[in-house]
């Protein structure tokens, strides 16, 4: 058996095949949800992975305002933030964020899922979440999952 024909493949950003993808969050569990679509952003269900590579697909997500979370999480749970300011620390339920910014429930989620740099932030930029049922990227072709 020769050895030497066995190549490790390791994918650039020319040789990447980017897809885009929808999802529907409707009756979902959010965590549950947000694992799947970090793992198809970040490319680990394609064989050709590379983990310094922008090797994912584009992600749509529609009907964020309908995701759900489990026990009492709706209520006990807390978003923490701070303005920079001295006494600035902020403070929001998911029940709350899911009035005022349904979106940002999901962002939030998948954002803690993907790693802490410069490629994590390039990651994010393919994740594209709605609060309704529609989408403006009908263009790209998406496949549903």
């Amino acid at each position: 058996m020769n050895t030497l024909s066995y190549k490790t493949v390791s994918a650039n950003k020319k040789t990447v095949n980017k897809q885009w993808v929808v999802v529907d969050a409707e009756g979902e569990i959010l965590g549950r949800l947000s694992t799947k679509i970090a793992m198809i952003i970040r490319g680990k269900n394609k064989p050709d992975f590379t983990p310094n590579v922008d090797c994912g697909d584009n992600v749509i997500v529609i009907n964020a305002d309908k995701v759900k979370l489990t026990g009492n999480k709706l209520s006990d749970k807390v978003y923490v933030r701070y303005t920079g300011y001295p006494g600035g620390q902020r403070f929001i339920s998911p029940k709350e964020l899911l009035a005022k910014h349904p979106t940002r429930i999901i962002e939030k989620a998948v954002r803690g899922m993907l790693p802490k740099n410069r490629l994590g932030k390039a990651l994010f930029g393919n994740l594209h979440v709605y609060a309704g049922a529609e989408h403006p990227h009908a263009a790209q072709n998406p496949t549903a999952i």
